[in-house]
């Protein structure tokens, strides 16, 4: 026959594997919805600084080495070199004011999705475009970087 101490101590144990299962712990808690958009909105309010300033290393710190880019009429760019190089060849010859809106946002682990729309002004100050995005984020260390994207601009 089992002592009680014995007895007690199994009772604990199912007791204490039971409140871990329901528990949030880092692997199953629910991802802080409203902290991660103001993140998002934040690398997005950079992004658009970097892309109006032209400053291109700026902007490829936003990306992962492995980002994968499928930009509006456009092959898909595979790999952070080849989307610095359409980038450079892209924003350079712009002229205008891009702003980003984060319409939505799902978080799933480590991964961040966005969708949001551009606009883009000229030096006037004149709506000349609008378009439409999704951006995919990890969390790699401390920093989200964009590792899927996809955009396109809307019909004029």
């Amino acid at each position: 026959m089992k002592s009680l101490l014995q007895i007690g101590c199994i009772f604990v144990m199912l007791g204490a594997c039971t409140a871990s299962q329901g528990e949030n712990t880092d692997e199953n808690a629910q991802p802080d919805l409203v902290q991660i958009r103001t993140d998002i909105e934040t690398l997005e309010n950079n992004w658009a600084i970097a892309v109006n300033t032209k400053n291109i290393p700026e902007l490829m710190a936003f990306y992962a080495d492995d980002a994968v880019s499928m930009p509006d009429d456009s092959p898909m760019l595979v790999g952070k070199e080849a989307i610095r190089k359409f980038q450079e060849k892209q924003n350079l010859s712009q002229k205008l004011t891009h702003s980003f809106e984060t319409i939505e946002v799902f978080s799933e682990g480590k991964q961040v999705l966005e969708v949001g729309k551009t606009t883009m002004k000229d030096s006037t100050g004149k709506v000349v475009g609008s378009g439409k995005y999704m951006a995919l984020f990890e969390k790699r260390g401390r920093e989200y970087l964009c590792i899927r994207e996809m955009y396109n601009d809307d019909a004029k």
